[in-house]
């Protein structure tokens, strides 16, 4: 992680863009404003007084979520999947009141989920309707897509799936499984619970291995562009792939964690080294995925990488 810090995330991710991601409506309206697709915002609630109006901004829509707008790693984040009368489902068939909601949403306005442990405020979104392939891997939840960017060129990918544990959350910290996935084919290699190997879902007993992630292409694409709104060096994208959308950004992220090594069993060090010492700025979203794929695949080892840009 130091290294992480040092060599590639305090010289590659300028302070003032920080701000711009760790605030997840100012980074959908900056990813919306470049024409990359996100999940729709039905409200912002930024004093205690809004919640007096919960009732009604929650009354149109049947599911929803309801996220901190300055939180991390899934903290705070309640996943409403349908309602019965007065009672909110969550994805684990726990039952939440208004007054139960209320409640969660004027902790997070305390700041209680923040980066900061500040004041925030309460985002509440639309839910994402699962695709059915990585529908099939998950546990009471949405599994979403983390592509790791450096300098604008995908590096790493892995699948993050719900748990018992991370009840219905894909965050790997919170219980979730992290499943590698080859840039080149969009099929996962290995499987992560813990930091343990782990080929199975360990609810579901299914196999995460050597299932090929729909719409692999633009998910990439989508990834890649995101560095055009935003143009951190290292960052970390987060896609959902939803059923009748497609794929959607659902977040960024500024200071992306390590474990995605361990779900592809290969470090990201020699492709990052790689690089820095490359004039990679000129070169087209198009070209920017060629070069990463050529780098996951490890074909500059082996003296097979004629269609990558010179350094």
């Amino acid at each position: 992680m130091n290294r992480r810090n040092l060599a590639f995330l305090v010289p590659y991710n300028r302070r003032p863009l920080f701000a711009l991601v760790d605030h997840k409506p100012t980074s959908k309206r900056l990813l919306a404003a470049a024409g990359i697709p996100v999940p729709e915002t039905y409200a912002e609630l930024g004093i205690q007084w809004d919640l007096r109006r919960l009732r009604e901004l929650v009354a149109p829509h049947p599911d929803f979520v309801i996220k901190p707008a300055r939180g991390s790693g899934g903290g705070g984040v309640q996943v409403i999947v349908h309602r019965e009368g007065e009672r909110f489902i969550k994805a684990s068939g726990a039952a939440l009141s208004l007054r139960d909601l209320t409640d969660h949403c004027s902790e997070i306005l305390s700041g209680s989920f923040s980066l900061n442990q500040r004041c925030d405020e309460v985002v509440i979104e639309s839910r994402v309707a699962v695709d059915p392939v990585l529908g099939r891997l998950s546990y009471q939840g949405v599994p979403d897509v983390r592509i790791m960017m450096f300098r604008g060129v995908p590096v790493q990918a892995m699948i993050r799936l719900p748990t018992r544990a991370s009840d219905g959350r894909a965050n790997l910290h919170m219980g979730g499984m992290g499943v590698g996935v080859d840039l080149a084919t969009g099929r996962t290699v290995h499987g992560l619970l813990g930091r343990r190997p782990a080929d199975l879902h360990p609810e579901l007993g299914v196999s995460v291995v050597g299932v090929t992630v729909p719409q692999w292409e633009e998910v990439l694409a989508i990834a890649t562009r995101c560095y055009g709104a935003v143009p951190l060096g290292y960052l970390g994208v987060d896609v959902v792939l939803d059923a009748g959308r497609g794929p959607l950004v659902l977040e960024l992220n500024a200071r992306p964690g390590l474990n995605i090594q361990l779900a592809n069993r290969r470090g990201l060090r020699p492709m990052m080294e790689e690089l820095r010492g490359r004039d990679v700025e000129k070169l087209s979203f198009d070209e920017r995925i060629a070069l990463g794929r050529v780098l996951a695949a490890g074909a500059l080892d082996r003296g097979r990488g004629d269609d990558v840009p010179p350094p």
